[in-house]
């Protein structure tokens, strides 16, 4: 069988990224868990706090999520009395989703809980090492995006 070779430093840094992304993606879901939630859940109920008025499609995208399992995740926040969604349909069909002030008090311990995991995942970097690595990551996630998500991925552009 024929051997593909070593990794290229760049494909080493994509692994590196994405070992990184699946860790901080567990202490998430640990540390939420308690808070009777997941990581897609607290970022659905962070973006609909961060930009009232988002659409379904929106909150999909900033969740990481399909459309299908956010209406699915959705219908389970709702359940919970953690969102309140209108009766009545938009331009485009979707119903405009709302915080209640369960869902507010509930996402101010889980973002507490996350920057904790933040600050211990960059604890080691001084203030010039963040701005570098904050700098160095959007750069090459705007590389990947291109000209298509600088300009209308909002679930994925900078926050």
């Amino acid at each position: 069988m024929a051997q593909i070779g070593e990794r290229t430093a760049a494909e080493e840094l994509g692994v590196l990224i994405k070992q990184t992304q699946a860790v901080l993606n567990q202490r998430m879901d640990d540390a939420l868990r308690p808070l009777g939630l997941n990581v897609p859940q607290y970022a659905c109920l962070q973006a609909l706090s961060d930009r009232p008025g988002i659409t379904g499609s929106g909150l999909a995208r900033r969740a990481f999520v399909s459309r299908q399992s956010m209406n699915v995740l959705l219908q389970g926040l709702e359940k919970r009395d953690l969102i309140e969604r209108s009766d009545e349909s938009g331009p485009r069909g979707e119903r405009a989703t709302t915080l209640t002030p369960a869902a507010v008090a509930l996402l101010h311990s889980a973002r507490a809980e996350v920057a904790a995991i933040a600050e211990t995942m960059t604890a080691p970097l001084d203030a010039n090492g963040l701005a570098q690595l904050h700098t160095l990551l959007t750069t090459c996630r705007d590389a990947l995006l291109g000209d298509r998500g600088r300009h209308r991925d909002a679930g994925v552009t900078a926050s």
